[in-house]
C-alpha cells in the first residue's frame, strides 16, 4: 500500500505533532542539533524519547525541561549507538512506555580529528561504527515497527561533509560515514516505500560546541568559505526536522536537505 495523502488541509494541522511519538538520539547536549530537533518536535506537541550516551545528567535535564516547557511526555534513555542490542532494547522500551513510535531521528554521532594516515585504525572504526553503523542499527531496530504499523518517518542527521571534502581539516572517516548516511536514506526510502518515509538533513558548520577544539585561524578560514559568512545556530535546523517528521512532508522521501549557509553551492 502506498503512503497515504494526509486528511488535514490546514498547514497548522499538517505540521502538528500532537499524538505522535518521536525518538531523538544524541539529545543530551545543552545546545546541539539533537536537543533542538527534540525542542522543535515538543513545540509542535509530540511526546519524546531522547537518548544520551555518556551524559545522563544532560539527558535527564533536557527531558525535564522539555516536559515542563511544552507540556508533553518526555523520557531520557541511555543508548550505546554502536551496539545493535542497545538500540533494539531502546526501541522495545519506548514502544512499551509510549505505545508506538511514529518518527525516529537518528542524530547521534561523533566527529573525526585526523585523516587516515595520522589517525589509528581504531579511530577510523570508531567514527564508522558510530556515524554509519549506528544509523543502520537505528533503521533496522525501528524499521520492523514501522512496517507492522504501515507508517513511519525515519530522519538521518547527515552532513554537508557527505557532499564535499572539508578543508583544511582532515576528516576522511567522517566524510565517508556521512556520505554513506545520505545514500542510506535514499536506499531505505526505496526499500521502505510501502510503509515509511526516509530522509536526511545535511547541516554545514553549526555552532554546537563540538568544534571548539579547532584553532581560531582554521575557524576563520571556514567562515570565509561560507557565503553567509557565519556558522549556523542549531535552532535554525529544527524547522527541517519538524517538517520531515510531520504530515507536511508526506510526499517527501529519499530527500537530503542541505542547510549550510551556502557552503556547497560554491
Amino acid at each position: 500500500m502506498p503512503i497515504e495523502i494526509p486528511k488535514a488541509n490546514s498547514l497548522m494541522d499538517m505540521f502538528s505533532l500532537k499524538g505522535k511519538v518521536v525518538v531523538v538520539t544524541g539529545a543530551s547536549g545543552p545546545r546541539g542539533m539533537g536537543i533542538e530537533a527534540a525542542r522543535g518536535c515538543a513545540e509542535m506537541g509530540a511526546d519524546l524519547a531522547i537518548t544520551y550516551s555518556s551524559r545522563p545528567e544532560g539527558g535527564e535535564k533536557n527531558a525535564k525541561e522539555l516536559a515542563a516547557t511544552y507540556g508533553v511526555k518526555v523520557k531520557a534513555y541511555k543508548l550505546d549507538i554502536g551496539s545493535y542490542d542497545s538500540v533494539e532494547k531502546l526501541v522495545k522500551e519506548v514502544i512499551q512506555e509510549f505505545g508506538k513510535i511514529d518518527a525516529f531521528i537518528a542524530n547521534a554521532g561523533r566527529t573525526a580529528d585526523s585523516g587516515i594516515l595520522d589517525g589509528s585504525v581504531q579511530d577510523w572504526n570508531e567514527v564508522i561504527q558510530t556515524d554509519l553503523n549506528g544509523t543502520f542499527h537505528c533503521a533496522k531496530a525501528v524499521g520492523q515497527h514501522f512496517k507492522e504499523r504501515g507508517t513511519g518517518s525515519f530522519v538521518i542527521t547527515a552532513s554537508m561533509s557527505g557532499h564535499i571534502a572539508n578543508f583544511p581539516q582532515e576528516q576522511t572517516s567522517y566524510n565517508v560515514a556521512k556520505a554513506g548516511c545520505i545514500h542510506m536514506a535514499r536506499s531505505l526510502a526505496n526499500e521502505w516505500r510501502d510503509f515509511a518515509r526516509v530522509n536526511s538533513i545535511s547541516p554545514g558548520y553549526i555552532d554546537t560546541g563540538l568544534s571548539d577544539f579547532v584553532d581560531q585561524k582554521t575557524q576563520a578560514l571556514w567562515k570565509s568559505m561560507i557565503p553567509m559568512g557565519r556558522d549556523g545556530d542549531a535552532k535554525e535546523l529544527k524547522g527541517a526536522y519538524v517538517y520531515l517528521v510531520s504530515d507536511a512532508s508526506t510526499y517527501t522521501t529519499g530527500a537530503d536537505i542541505v542547510i549550510d549557509g551556502g557552503y556547497t553551492c560554491r
